[in-house]
């Protein structure tokens, strides 16, 4: 678990990124760079929703409680995590589609933007995790 290491804004993150496979650290990195250059803490955790579904809901159902405001969740293929954390918390959640398989992130960008009632994603671009960030902070109202 990193995490950035600007902080005037809190001494706690505010901010959760989430990947459900360490392969994705690398497409996150623009979100990083976008808290970074804010100053705007944040923590970076990989958590799958399907090889870990009880640590991925422990994680969902803490995050208020540390003091997390926004999450930023990336997931590729059937793109799972974004809604299963939004299944197990009140904070925003802002999803990431990341471009995997045969259809280079299409699906993982349908999967997110088609969550049931109650169960709310804001979702950008596929890899665009630099927008995600910017949103993060639009709902944090540091901008």
């Amino acid at each position: 678990m990193n995490a950035g290491d600007k902080g005037k804004v809190s001494d706690r993150p505010h901010v959760l990124i989430v990947m459900g496979s360490e392969s994705d650290r690398d497409r996150l990195k623009g979100a990083c760079d976008v808290l970074d250059e804010a100053e705007v803490r944040y923590e970076i955790v990989v958590s799958s929703a399907h090889r870990d579904p009880e640590g991925t809901r422990d994680l969902a159902k803490d995050a208020a409680r540390r003091g997390i405001r926004v999450i930023i969740a990336a997931a590729g293929l059937s793109a799972a995590l974004p809604g299963f954390i939004s299944s197990h918390t009140s904070l925003p959640v802002i999803g990431v589609p990341v471009s995997a398989g045969p259809l280079k992130g299409v699906d993982a960008l349908l999967s997110m933007v088609q969550m049931p009632p109650g169960v709310p994603v804001g979702v950008v671009g596929i890899d665009n995790a630099k927008n995600a960030a910017h949103l993060a902070l639009r709902i944090l109202n540091i901008c």
